[in-house]
C-alpha cells in the first residue's frame, strides 16, 4: 500500500468517561467485536478473579480502576483501529489530557443512570480545545436509568455540543427491548450475552411493518412516535459538523451485555477521521509527508514486572517509522535507533517492522525520553500541546529507608517522567516536592515505589495553593523575586523556575507587586490561564 492508503486505512481514538460509566468494559467489548479477543474477561489477574484486558498494573486490578492509559490495536471492517483506553478517575485526568493529544477522535461513555458528571464536562473541555470529533455512547440501558430525551437535553446543555441520535432505545431497564437504528431504519432486539458476540440479533427493516408489534408488542406505537419526534427536532447527521467537533452522534446500548456495540463500532469506523497532522513549533506537519515524525505522549516503566523495562509511547504523525533506522531526538540532538519497536494488546507486545501515521508504537527507553519529546529524520522541530498543568495537592517526599536512596531517586524520577505526578526540586538541601491532582496518585506512587523499586517512602503534606511557572523579560526583577521568595521557589523536571504560591491571596499579591513577571498555571505558556 502507498503511504496515503495506509493513512486512510487507520482510525486512532480514545475512550473517555467519568469513573464507573463502563469505559473499560466498552474497551474490552470493542476488542471482542474486533476479533482481538474471543471471550470477555480473557485475561486473569490471578487464578480466581478475571480482570479487564486493558488494566495491567497490579493496583488497577486491586482497585478496579484504570490509572494508566492502555494502547491496543485491532482490525475492523478493513480498517486498523488504534484504541487508547484512558483513566477515568479524576485524580489521573492529566494522563487523559495528554492522551487526547495523540488521538484523532473520541468515544465518550455516559452512564444512563447518572448522566453527565463533573469529570465528563472537564474532559469535553479538552476535546473542544482541539475541536476533537466526539461520538457519545449512552451505556447501561438495561438498568433503570433516565429518560433518553432528558439525557440528550443534558448533553447539549452541559457539554455545549449539538447531538444527533443514531440509534434509539426501546424501553429501559427491565423493559429494555433493544435499539432502533435511525441511520438504516432497522431494529436490533436485546438479547444479553456478557461474554460472547450475539450472532443472531433479529433485524426488522421497516418501522411501520406489523412485524414490529410481534417483536416489541406495546412499545411499537411509542417507538414510532419517538422516532417522528427525533426527526422533527434534531438535525440530520452532518459529516463536516462531526469532523469539526460541533456535532456528536449518539448511540445507546449495554456494554456489559455486548449490546449496541456492533452498530457503534461499525459507524465509528465509517465516519471517524483519518489520522491528522499536528502543529509543531515551526510549522504544521501533515501525515502524508514522506519523512517520519512522531512525539512521545506517555512513558510507562515496568509494563512487564518480570523485566524492568521502560517504554515510551509514540504517536506517528508523518511518514513511515522503520525498525532499526536512526532517528533524531530533537531535544537532545541525539541519533537513536530502535531494534524492538512494539504494538500492544494491553500488556502483550508484538514487534513491528514499520508504522504509519495514526499508529501508536512503544519504544524501549533507557532514560532518553520525556513526555512531549519529538523524533524526526533530522528536521529540528518540536510538537506542541502536551503541557503540565498546576497540581492541586503538594507533599514532600521523605525516604524511609536510607539504604535504598538510589532506588528511591530512580523510582520517583521515572514515575514522574511517566506523568503520574510532577516533581519539583527545592533550592535548599535537594528536598523533593511531589504535586498531584488527587490523593489517589500518592497511593499509586507509594505502591509502585515499593513493589517495582523496593523503595519505601512517606509523604508530608505541604501547604501550597498552586504551582506557577514564572517568566519575564526583566531578569533583575526575577532575580529579586527569587531571592525574596527563595523558600517557595523550586525547579521542575526541565529546570524551569516555579513559584509555589501558598494561597490565592499571596498569588494575587505577587502579581500586583511584580507586574513584570508572568505567573503561568501550565508549562505551555501560550495557553496559560489565570486563576
Amino acid at each position: 500500500m502507498t503511504l496515503k492508503e495506509e493513512i486512510e486505512n487507520r482510525r486512532t481514538f480514545a475512550i473517555i468517561s467519568h469513573p464507573d460509566a463502563g469505559k473499560t468494559t466498552l474497551t474490552e467489548k470493542f476488542l471482542l467485536f474486533g476479533g482481538a479477543i474471543q471471550v470477555a474477561g480473557a485475561v486473569k489477574s490471578n487464578k480466581i478473579k478475571k480482570s479487564a484486558t486493558s488494566d495491567f498494573m497490579d493496583i488497577e486490578r486491586q482497585r478496579g480502576i484504570s490509572v494508566a492509559t492502555s494502547v491496543m490495536a485491532f482490525h475492523h471492517n478493513g480498517k486498523l483501529v488504534n484504541l487508547l483506553d484512558t483513566p477515568g478517575h479524576k485524580d489521573f485526568a492529566e494522563d487523559t489530557y495528554r492522551t487526547l493529544t495523540a488521538v484523532d477522535s473520541v468515544v465518550l461513555v455516559i452512564d444512563c443512570v447518572k448522566g453527565v458528571e463533573a469529570q465528563t464536562e472537564r474532559l469535553m473541555e479538552v476535546c473542544r480545545m482541539r475541536d476533537t470529533p466526539v461520538i457519545i455512547f449512552i451505556n447501561k440501558m438495561d438498568l433503570e436509568g433516565r429518560d433518553a430525551f432528558e439525557l440528550l437535553d443534558e448533553l447539549e446543555e452541559k457539554l455545549s455540543i449539538k447531538v444527533r441520535p443514531m440509534s434509539w432505545p426501546i424501553g429501559i431497564g427491565r423493559t429494555f427491548k433493544g435499539v432502533y437504528k435511525l441511520y438504516d431504519k432497522s431494529i436490533n432486539l436485546f438479547n444479553a450475552d456478557k461474554q460472547r458476540i450475539q450472532k443472531d440479533i433479529v433485524t426488522i427493516d421497516d418501522i411501520n411493518s406489523p412485524e414490529l408489534e410481534k417483536c416489541i408488542g406495546e412499545f411499537a406505537d411509542e417507538l414510532r412516535s419517538e422516532v417522528e419526534l427525533i426527526e422533527g427536532v434534531y438535525d440530520e447527521f452532518n459529516q463536516e459538523a462531526y469532523a469539526s467537533g460541533q456535532l456528536a452522534p449518539v448511540f445507546f446500548g449495554s456494554a456489559v451485555n455486548n449490546f449496541g456495540i456492533q452498530e457503534l463500532l461499525d459507524k465509528f469506523v465509517e465516519i471517524a477521521p483519518d489520522p491528522e497532522g499536528r502543529e509543531a513549533d515551526v510549522r504544521l506537519v501533515e501525515p502524508e509527508e514522506p519523512k517520519f515524525t512522531g512525539f512521545v505522549f506517555k512513558i510507562h516503566a515496568n509494563i512487564d514486572p518480570r523485566h524492568r523495562d521502560r517504554i515510551a509511547f509514540v504517536r506517528v504523525v508523518s511518514g513511515t517509522f522503520e525498525r532499526n533506522k536512526f532517528y533524531t531526538h530533537t531535544r537532545l540532538g541525539k541519533q537513536l535507533k530502535f531494534p524492538n519497536p512494539a504494538t500492544f494488546m494491553a500488556s502483550a507486545k508484538n514487534i513491528v517492522e514499520e508504522a504509519f501515521p495514526g499508529d501508536v508504537i512503544g519504544l524501549y527507553d533507557t532514560g532518553n525520553f520525556k513526555i512531549g519529546d519529538t523524533l524526526t529524520e533530522g528536521e529540528k522541530l518540536q510538537f506542541k500541546g502536551i503541557p503540565s498543568f498546576s497540581p492541586e495537592i503538594f507533599k514532600e517526599l521523605v525516604n524511609k529507608d536510607p539504604m535504598k536512596s538510589k532506588q528511591l531517586e530512580k523510582g520517583i524520577r521515572q514515575l514522574t517522567e511517566e506523568g503520574v505526578a510532577q516533581l519539583f526540586y527545592m533550592q535548599s538541601g535537594g528536598r523533593k516536592i511531589v504535586g498531584t491532582v488527587g490523593e489517589l496518585q500518592f497511593e499509586v506512587i507509594q505502591h509502585r515505589l515499593e513493589n517495582e523499586y523496593s523503595a519505601k517512602c512517606e509523604f508530608v503534606p505541604k501547604n501550597y495553593f498552586k504551582a506557577c511557572w514564572i517568566t519575564t523579560t526583566n531578569q533583575s526583577k526575577l532575580d529579586e523575586f527569587k531571592r525574596l521568595k527563595g523558600m517557595d521557589i523550586v525547579k521542575d523536571k526541565d529546570d524551569n523556575d516555579v513559584y509555589l504560591a501558598p494561597s490565592q491571596f499571596m498569588l494575587d499579591m505577587e502579581r500586583q507587586n511584580y507586574p513584570d513577571i508572568e505567573f503561568h498555571l501550565t508549562s505551555e505558556f501560550k495557553v496559560a490561564r489565570k486563576v
